[in-house]
């Protein structure tokens, strides 16, 4: 009897954490500095996909990026504060390569720290643009870098980048937002982008920059900066890698080019 009231009593408590975790479109908790009308201002100023959705999705992107900031710590580097626009527009980034997944918002990370471009990373002695680093649950942007990521359309996009990283770290996380990236489509994409990594290797890939053959995880970082960027082109160069990347992601780019 004891061990059967001590299970209901953790199941109880474990079932109440996930409803914590819950979060409904129309109930989103936001800090009352900062709303959903500060976050569409900024959106619809500078953030082409968020420009590109539908109405209804709009609402929705302006809410999830308004909780995203409300539960993320921005903190500044070399520089006096992380502006209401900065912290608007990287959480759109999240947002972004997250859409497809309602409740999934980077949990795990914690800290978003922005510098104003390239920092030092005393641990390899190198110049970074970004990182991420799961042991300090952050996420680093140079914001110059950032910007110039979302100017233009060739493929490199730091924020998306960096939040690929987190992304599949948070699928490996055993938090409520654990293993919400598809097995099945998963396994798929790594037997492909292992192939695709090999031909970027020897030199037959060249719609992909090398820096993607490093490691799965960079070819995987490097793909997302594609698939957003150059969906047309990547579709129609690596057309089964890119709809396995779309099932994966929930999404399909393509569908909101030319939207206004």
């Amino acid at each position: 009897m004891v061990y059967l009231v001590l299970l209901v009593v953790i199941i109880s408590y474990f079932y109440n954490q996930g409803r914590k975790g819950q979060i409904e479109y129309g109930s989103f908790t936001l800090k009352p500095t900062f709303g959903t009308s500060k976050v569409k201002e900024y959106l619809e100023k500078y953030f082409t996909f968020y420009q590109s959705l539908p109405p209804k999705s709009k609402k929705i992107f302006e809410k999830r990026v308004a909780y995203f900031i409300s539960c993320k710590e921005f903190v500044p580097r070399k520089m006096s504060e992380v502006s209401w626009e900065m912290k608007a527009l990287i959480s759109a980034s999240a947002i972004q390569l997250t859409f497809g997944f309602p409740r999934v918002h980077l949990s795990y990370f914690q800290y978003i720290l922005v510098y104003p471009e390239q920092f030092f990373n005393s641990a390899n002695q190198q110049f970074h643009k970004g990182e991420v680093n799961p042991q300090a649950k952050t996420i680093v942007l140079g914001w110059k870098h950032f910007v110039e990521g979302y100017l233009s359309k060739d493929g490199r996009n730091l924020g998306l980048h960096e939040m690929a990283h987190a992304l599949r770290l948070e699928n490996r996380v055993m938090n409520r937002e654990y293993n919400f990236l598809d097995e099945d489509v998963l396994l798929s994409w790594e037997l492909q982008a292992t192939q695709a990594m090999k031909e970027l290797a020897n030199g037959t890939e060249d719609f992909f920059r090398d820096y993607g053959a490093t490691d799965r995880e960079e070819f995987f970082a490097v793909a997302v900066e594609n698939f957003f960027e150059r969906p047309v082109e990547f579709s129609e160069k690596h057309p089964k890698l890119y709809s396995t990347l779309s099932n994966l992601l929930r999404q399909d780019p393509k569908l909101l080019i030319g939207k206004p």
